[in-house]
This record gives structure tokens, C-alpha cells and sequence, in this order.
């Protein structure tokens, strides 16, 4: 083969230019760490690097997610917690209501501030994200779900314009938690008197009975029917008649103060003091009853004038009825909050499993991508010899000339 002057300046112009390339390409790789610099160098790992950040990238949004759920919960718990400070304070001031030193305008004064921690109570139910959601409202977080004053709420129940959804926020692959309550699960839904029946005092009762809230002798049954508790005095001896809604009699016997009166099979109560001639007390099943409502009756009862010692005692089983309702109410809060600490649980959970599979992540993609910094050095060393190589053997071949012989 013939071999021009022009050919071997284009071969060691090509080869100068290809060891110039390789010592570039290993310079950027220790450079920058990475031993792929292009999908070429590797397209297997390429791709597999590639699925990996993707996957990280998806792993740390579910972190913001879980920032946010976590956030959003313990907004809620504190509201929760504030609700329950607020019913707590009602407690103690429907107790000192009971007091039977207090004037009727002691009593009024008491009303005032009710009604302020009523307000203060349908704030919290009320309350507001960052972002300007309704916490309580279900999925329809821009529509305020609570409204109605004391008045209206003591004469009906307090409207509820969310819905029963819970917004839902995707906190990893497989797990879509809730980050928020429906007000009626919070507020409204909460089962009056002791959860089976409520007791109460007839309104026309002149005498000193006081009924507790009594108990359920078979919880696991659904309270089958209303009661009616007619007490009939002759002479020194009390008794009483326990009769159904169909006027059937179900339960009699001779009344002493403190005994338990027992419908066979269903409930027990005691009353205590001294019941007159005809008067009645009432077990009815117990229905949903909202925090509200619940709080605007007790202002109502404790805002009515007492006069005569059978007020006192009509005043005392209302605050009674009125108690329980409140310890309900208090009792759901606390479920709630409950359940939003175990949600809280679970995202500390998610978080923590979260950080374990992005270090997962992290130590694949430096298998697959990070240089070896040790073969990188000493390819680079072995390159940059060959281009000096390529260089001097270069000049050498170039400077050949049949002139130098002539």
C-alpha cells in the first residue's frame, strides 16, 4: 500500500485527537464523581439509574406529603385539645350551677360565660388550615360547616353544611391517610345520656327525687324501649310502677332511697331522696346529640329561675342529664384525638421507613453511578502518557523527509 505524506499527518492527527478525547472523558469522570457521563458510557446503567432516581424523586414527594399530613393532624389535635378545655371549663361551671346557695342571677351570670365558651367552642369547630380550609368541614373545605346561636340550637340542633368525607393525602405507595374529620363524627354524632338510655325527671315532679344516669344491664344489646318510672305514696310507704311506651307494666317494688330500681334484663337506676305521690321519671333510648346542642340546653336549664325546693331538685336532674351529655361529648373528643395520634404514629412510621429506602436509593446509584476514583486516577495517568506518546512519536514520523538523504 502506498502511504502519503498527507495520510500520516491525517493518522496522527486522529490519533492525537482520539487520546485527547479518552484522557477528557476519564478527566470529567474524576471530575465529577460520576463514571456515566452519557447514557453511552453504560446504557444499562444508564436505564437503571434512571428507574432509581425516578423512584427517589417519588420517594421524597411522599416525604413532603407526610410533612403535610403531619401538619395538617396536629392542627387538628390542637383544635381538639383546645374543644376539650373549653368543654372541661363548662363542666365545672354547670357543677358550681348546682350549688343551691346560688340566686337565679348568680345562675344568669354563669349563663354569660357559657355562652361566651359556647362561642369559643364553635369557633374551634370552625377552624381554619394555612391555607384557609375549614378543618371540620369533610371534603368540602371551603364551606364553613358550623353556624347557628345558642337560641336557635337549644330549640332544634345546629345545621352541619360539610359533608362526611376525609380528605385523603397519599403518603407512600400503598397508604392514603386521612388528614382531616367530618364535624358531624367530631361534634355531632355523639350519643346523649350514657350511651344506651337517658334518664330524666318529669317536669311536674314536686317531690326530692334524683335519678342518676343509671347502666345498661346487657351493653351489647340495643336499649329496646322507652320507660316511665310513677311513684305512688301511701301513708310512710313509697313504691313504684316501671311501665313500658304501651303502658305495660314491667318492674314494681317497694322504693328506698339509694336502691337500685332494676328492668329486668335492660337497666338499673338509683334514685335518691324523696319522690311525692305521682311523680315520674323517664329512661328513653339514647340518640345522637351534638356537642352544641348538648351545651345550649345546659345554658338554657341553668339560665331558668328556681323558686321552690322541687326547682332545685328538677334543677339538679337536669344538670345531672346535662353532665352526662357533656362527659359524652368529652369522652368523643377523646376518641378522636386518639385516632389522630395513631395516624400521627403511622407517619412517624412511614417517615422513618421513607429515610431507609432513599439511603437504599443513595447507595444504588453510586454502585451504579459514581466513579472509582482509584482505576479512574490511574486510567488517566496511563492516558495522558499515551497522548504524550502519540504527540513526541508524532513529530518524529512528521519530520521524516527524502530531502534529509539527498
Amino acid at each position: 500500500m502506498r502511504v502519503t505524506t498527507g495520510m500520516i499527518f491525517d493518522s496522527g492527527l486522529m490519533s492525537i485527537q482520539r487520546q485527547t478525547s479518552s484522557l477528557l472523558h476519564t478527566q470529567q469522570q474524576v471530575a465529577s464523581g460520576r463514571r456515566i457521563l452519557t447514557p453511552s458510557d453504560d446504557p444499562v446503567a444508564a436505564a437503571r439509574a434512571l428507574e432509581v432516581t425516578q423512584s427517589q424523586e417519588i420517594n421524597a414527594q411522599y416525604g413532603e406529603n407526610q410533612g403535610a399530613a403531619r401538619d395538617a393532624l396536629a392542627l387538628a389535635e390542637n383544635k381538639l385539645t383546645a374543644a376539650g378545655d373549653l368543654l372541661q371549663r363548662i363542666r365545672q361551671l354547670a357543677v358550681q350551677a348546682g350549688n343551691g346557695t346560688l340566686t337565679d342571677k348568680d345562675r344568669r351570670s354563669i349563663a354569660a360565660e357559657m355562652r361566651q365558651l359556647y362561642e369559643g367552642l364553635l369557633g374551634v369547630a370552625n377552624s381554619t388550615d394555612d391555607n384557609g380550609r375549614y378543618l371540620f368541614s369533610g371534603y368540602q373545605g371551603d364551606v364553613k360547616p358550623f353556624s347557628g346561636a345558642v337560641e336557635t340550637v337549644a330549640a332544634g340542633e345546629i345545621a352541619y353544611d360539610g359533608d362526611d368525607g376525609r380528605r385523603l393525602l397519599q403518603v407512600s405507595a400503598s397508604r392514603q391517610l386521612a388528614v382531616s374529620d367530618s364535624g358531624n363524627d367530631v361534634f355531632r354524632r355523639i350519643r346523649n345520656g350514657n350511651g344506651y338510655f337517658v334518664t330524666g325527671a318529669n317536669a311536674a315532679n314536686i317531690g326530692t327525687g334524683v335519678i342518676d344516669q343509671g347502666k345498661a344491664l346487657n351493653p351489647a344489646l340495643v336499649f329496646p324501649d322507652d320507660y316511665t318510672i310513677t311513684f305512688t305514696v301511701a301513708g310512710s310507704t313509697i313504691t313504684y310502677d316501671v311501665t313500658d311506651s304501651s303502658s305495660t307494666s314491667v318492674a314494681s317494688g317497694t322504693y328506698v332511697s339509694g336502691d337500685q330500681i332494676t328492668i329486668p334484663g335492660v337497666a338499673s337506676v338509683v334514685i335518691t331522696g324523696t319522690p311525692a305521690n305521682g311523680d315520674a321519671f323517664t329512661l328513653t333510648r339514647s340518640s345522637a346529640q351534638s356537642v352544641f346542642k348538648t351545651v345550649a340546653d345546659l345554658i338554657d336549664v341553668v339560665e331558668q329561675p328556681v323558686s321552690a325546693t322541687s326547682g332545685n331538685t328538677l334543677l339538679t336532674n337536669r344538670l345531672g342529664t346535662a353532665l352526662a351529655n357533656l362527659d359524652r361529648a368529652q369522652d368523643n373528643f377523646l376518641r378522636v384525638r386518639s385516632d389522630i395520634g395513631a395516624r400521627l404514629n403511622e407517619l412517624d412510621q412511614l417517615g422513618n421507613a421513607g429515610e431507609d429506602l432513599n439511603l437504599q436509593y443513595q447507595t444504588t446509584l453510586s454502585r451504579l453511578q459514581d466513579v472509582d476514583y482509584a482505576a479512574a486516577i490511574t486510567r488517566l495517568t496511563r492516558e495522558q502518557t499515551y497522548l504524550e506518546a502519540a504527540q513526541k512519536s508524532f513529530v518524529k514520523v512528521s519530520g521524516l523527509s527524502l530531502f534529509n538523504f539527498v
